[in-house]
């Protein structure tokens, strides 16, 4: 998953990923530089909200617009539950694909998605079940 990283001159960075649905299925990016599936994500920008930087990287990354309803700080980065709404660029940064679970080939330690994946799902289909993330609003 994207960890926190450092700018040019060092600072500290934080970063933020999206679990987005449409319908009971979850949308990946494939990073060819990483080899592998991953949520859209990134860096958040000076000046951005975390909210901000998710719908910017989920455009970018994936081409689609998104409904972040909730977001969820790690430790080392946010995380966002959310819904796929309209493709909104033909030609996004990186090829996208809806999955009902995890794929094989990812990109981070797999083992993050088995508590993500299920929070976000319970916030998305509403029942807010998951007590495995703190959630902040």
């Amino acid at each position: 998953m994207p960890t926190r990283c450092w700018s040019s001159d060092g600072a500290d960075m934080d970063t933020v990923y999206t679990v987005a649905f449409s319908g009971d299925k979850f949308l990946m990016v494939f990073n060819k530089l990483r080899g592998g599936w991953e949520m859209p994500g990134g860096r958040i920008e000076k000046g951005e909200t975390v909210r901000g930087a998710a719908i910017r990287e989920f455009r970018e990354e994936a081409g689609y617009s998104v409904n972040i309803i909730r977001t969820a700080f790690l430790g080392y980065c946010y995380v966002c539950a959310g819904e796929v709404l309209d493709k909104l660029d033909l030609n996004p940064e990186m090829r996208s694909k809806f999955f009902s679970s995890v794929p094989k080939k990812v990109s981070f330690d797999p083992a993050e998605y088995d508590e993500v994946i299920p929070w976000a799902r319970s916030i998305v289909f509403g029942c807010g079940c998951s007590n495995k993330v703190v959630w902040k609003d």
